[in-house]
């Protein structure tokens, strides 16, 4: 016999769980793209998209998931031979690093590993090195999703200024913006990337790309940008089409509009991060509980560079795919593959799996997941410490 039937619960760090009144909000007929409601929603989404990453830069927005988002952040900055530096805390630093290299970026990659984050000591060694300053810009990841390593972009900010070094810095937070603390402006980021479908609620298919005024600068340089990625007349023109260098993604704009209501202007950002903060401390404690005996471990030791978005744990192969499995097929809840955690004794990433806590959650959905996970521990055999769900429920508790 199975349990799962009756509504499942996608687990996942992207696409995360749409609201109700979003999916309602875009559950409509094709409305007039040339005047009207839909314009004067446009309006206000852009400055509420500024509110979210504290900006007082501009903002673009493209139709297309996190990967579009990292060519148009590219394209917008470099010129073919240009040199970046990636940071990589995980698959998602690279995977921008390689976004870089398809458009003939010259790019280096100081690894830092699947478990902690950005040294930086190894980071002022690069950029005192770099006597020319060569590097046009330094590439890191706020939330890598596969690791669930959560990196002090501020301290970025601040190694860059320490060493007198000219780069821009660009971030991604595609799994980060609205989970966790994100100050634009406060941080000095030059340029941030955020996709619709995790943190913000909303399906795939919308991405953004927010620069300030250095990053303007550098791009009259830009030799890479093309007229669809350009993001100057999506952000300067007057005319509505040059918005989105086309037809608008008409649905995802409603729906998109009914999250930012949800977020800033009912729960309010600071409370939206601190919600998912103590979701996250719930998710800590159970993995605590359950390490005290058998294989299961947080992937990230220093709780400080976790994650409030995700968390990424290990268990041994071929556990974490034999839970995954056993969760979905008997309680309906679906976990996240162990993405990019690949070692030659674990070639596909057996060994974890991945918690997502991000965007429209809340406690009962978060202690039911782990309540999920606990019983497909005991169902599958696999050894755990006990008082895994009263250690989350007393977090909760004290919220």
């Amino acid at each position: 016999m199975t349990l799962s039937n009756g509504r499942s619960y996608l687990a996942i760090p992207g696409p995360s769980v749409v609201p109700d009144r979003v999916l309602n909000a875009m559950h409509r007929a094709s409305p007039n793209i040339y005047e009207g409601p839909l314009h004067d929603i446009v309006d206000s989404i852009f400055p509420d998209l500024k509110a979210l990453a504290r900006s007082s830069g501009n903002v673009a927005i493209y139709i297309g998931n996190g990967h579009a988002a990292w060519e148009a952040s590219l394209v917008n900055i470099f010129s073919r031979g240009d040199k970046a530096l990636v940071l990589a805390t995980g698959a998602f630093g690279f995977g921008y690093a390689e976004a870089a290299k398809g458009l003939g970026i010259d790019v280096s990659i100081l690894d830092f590993g699947r478990r902690t984050g950005i040294d930086l000591t190894q980071l002022t060694d690069v950029l005192k090195a770099d006597r020319n300053h060569e590097i046009k810009a330094v590439m890191a990841v706020h939330t890598d999703t596969a690791t669930s390593i959560r990196n002090d972009i501020s301290a970025l900010r601040g190694c860059l200024d320490d060493c007198g070094h000219p780069a821009l810095l660009m971030v991604d937070c595609i799994a980060s913006l609205a989970c966790d603390r994100f100050e634009m402006d406060g941080w000095g980021v030059d340029v941030m990337v955020a996709a619709s479908q995790k943190g913000l609620m909303t399906p795939p298919g919308l991405s953004f790309v927010w620069f300030n005024d250095r990053a303007a600068a550098a791009h009259g340089s830009a030799g890479l940008v093309t007229p669809y990625w350009n993001w100057t007349p999506r952000t300067e023109s007057g005319e509505f089409f040059r918005k989105f260098c086309g037809t608008a993604p008409t649905q995802h704009l409603y729906g998109l509009r009914e999250a930012l209501d949800m977020i800033l202007h009912e729960e309010g950002l600071e409370t939206v991060w601190a919600r998912h903060q103590k979701l996250a401390q719930a998710v800590w404690a159970a993995l605590s509980r359950w390490g005290q005996e058998g294989p299961l471990r947080a992937n990230v030791s220093d709780q400080s560079l976790r994650a409030h978005a995700v968390s990424s744990v290990s268990i041994g192969a071929p556990h974490g795919r034999l839970l995954r499995q056993w969760l979905e097929q008997n309680t309906g809840v679906t976990l996240g593959i162990g993405l990019g955690m690949a070692t030659p004794q674990d070639p596909d990433s057996d060994g974890f799996f991945r918690i997502a806590h991000m965007g429209h959650v809340n406690a009962h959905m978060t202690l039911g997941v782990l309540s999920a996970i606990e019983a497909g521990l005991i169902a599958l055999d696999i050894p755990h410490g006990s008082g895994a769900l009263s250690a989350a429920a007393e977090m909760v508790a004290s919220a």
